[in-house]
C-alpha cells in the first residue's frame, strides 16, 4: 500500500470533513503543519479531492472514525483488505502498515516497547529496515527468538534489549529468580521509558504464533478454550470482555503485567482476521490499546457494519 495516499486521505478528510485546522492535523498525523500545507495541495492536484473522496479511502476513514469513538481509541489506522489473502499474506500487510505508521511518528532518539508475536516480530523487521538511525526496542517478554532479525532481512538497523529467558520457564521459582534478575530489572524499567509500545493480539486458532513455536500445545489451548478464554496479549489470556484469566502458566510467564500494558501511553495492537475477531474486541472493551492497526473487513465487523452501504 502507498503510506503517502493515506497520509493525503487522512489530511484531506481532516480538513475538508472533519474541519481540523492545518495546525490540529499535524497534531493528529504527526507531521509539520508545512507538510500538512503540501499535503492538502497535493491531494487537490492529483484529483484525489473533489467534492468527495474517493468511495474506498471515504470508507476507511469512516470506519476508523467509528472505531474511535465505539472504543474510546486515541486513534485507529485502516488499510484494504487484499482478497484472497492467507493468514500470512495479513499479517505481513498490518506489519508493513504499522512499520510505516509508526516511523511516520517516532522521535530519532525514541524507545519502542515490543511484544510477542508474528505480526509485532514482523512490524519490527520492518521498522529497523525503513529507519535512518537505529531504533531502540525493549522487549516485553522473555522468548528471544521471536525478536530477532528475519534471517531475510540485509539490513537491521535496530539496537534490541531482550529479556535473556523463554517465555514459559518450568517453575515459579525459576520465573521469581529470572525476574530478579539485574538485566531482566534493569529492561523492565526501561519500558516505562518507551514512546510507542506495539503488542499483537492473538486468536485461538490453529495459526496462533503461540502454537507454531511450540510455546504452548494444542491441550493447552483445548484447555483455555474451555475457561472461556478469546485471545491473548503477551500470552496473558482474556475472556471476550477483556477479563484476565488465571491459566495454569501463568505464574511461570516471563511477561509484562497487562495492568502495566494498560496504563503505558500509545500502546498500539496490530491484528487482523475473522479469526482474531473475538480477541481483538475483548481486547478493545477492556482498554487494553489506544490504537488499533487492523484491516478494513475487520474493522467493518468490530464497528457493526459488515455492508459497506452502512459504512
Amino acid at each position: 500500500m502507498d503510506f503517502e495516499e493515506e497520509l493525503l486521505t487522512r489530511a484531506a478528510w481532516y480538513y475538508f470533513m472533519g474541519k481540523k485546522t492545518q495546525q490540529e492535523i499535524s497534531v493528529l498525523l504527526g507531521v509539520s503543519r508545512m507538510r500538512v500545507i503540501r499535503l492538502l495541495e497535493k491531494a487537490s492536484a492529483t484529483g484525489l479531492v473533489q467534492f468527495k473522496l474517493r468511495e474506498n479511502s471515504a470508507r476507511r476513514m469512516s470506519i476508523e472514525k467509528r472505531l474511535i469513538e465505539r472504543y474510546g481509541l486515541k486513534d485507529a489506522f485502516v488499510i484494504p483488505t487484499a482478497p484472497d489473502m492467507a493468514a500470512g499474506g495479513v499479517n505481513d500487510a498490518i506489519a508493513e502498515a504499522a512499520a510505516m505508521y509508526i516511523a511516520n511518528r517516532m522521535r530519532p532518539d525514541a524507545f519502542i516497547n515490543i511484544g510477542y508475536g508474528d505480526t509485532t516480530g514482523k512490524t519490527l523487521n520492518n521498522l529497523a529496515k525503513i529507519a535512518e538511525k537505529p531504533i531502540s526496542c525493549i522487549s516485553l517478554t522473555g522468548g528471544v527468538s521471536i525478536y530477532l532479525p528475519n534471517a531475510r532481512s540485509n539490513v537491521f538497523n535496530a539496537r534490541l534489549f531482550l529479556i535473556p529467558a523463554p517465555l514459559i520457564v518450568s517453575s515459579k521459582e525459576t520465573m521469581y529468580a529470572v525476574m530478579n534478575e539485574p538485566q531482566v530489572k534493569d529492561i523492565f524499567q526501561m519500558i516505562g521509558m518507551a514512546s510507542f509500545t506495539i503488542v499483537g493480539i492473538g486468536g485461538m486458532n490453529d495459526e496462533a504464533t503461540i502454537l507454531k513455536t511450540g510455546v504452548l500445545s494444542l491441550n493447552d489451548f483445548w484447555q483455555l478454550k474451555m475457561q472461556g478464554a478469546v485471545g491473548d496479549i503477551l500470552c496473558h489470556y482474556f475472556d471476550k470482555d477483556g477479563n484476565t484469566l488465571a491459566t495454569p502458566f501463568e505464574d511461570r510467564l516471563i511477561s509484562t503485567p497487562l495492568s502495566r500494558i494498560r496504563a503505558l501511553p500509545n500502546v498500539i495492537g496490530v491484528a487482523a482476521g475473522m479469526e482474531k475477531l473475538a480477541a481483538i474486541r475483548g481486547c478493545l472493551s477492556y482498554g487494553y490499546i489506544s490504537t488499533l492497526i487492523t484491516n478494513e473487513d475487520t474493522g467493518k465487523r468490530l464497528v457493526g457494519t459488515e455492508n459497506d452501504e452502512e459504512v
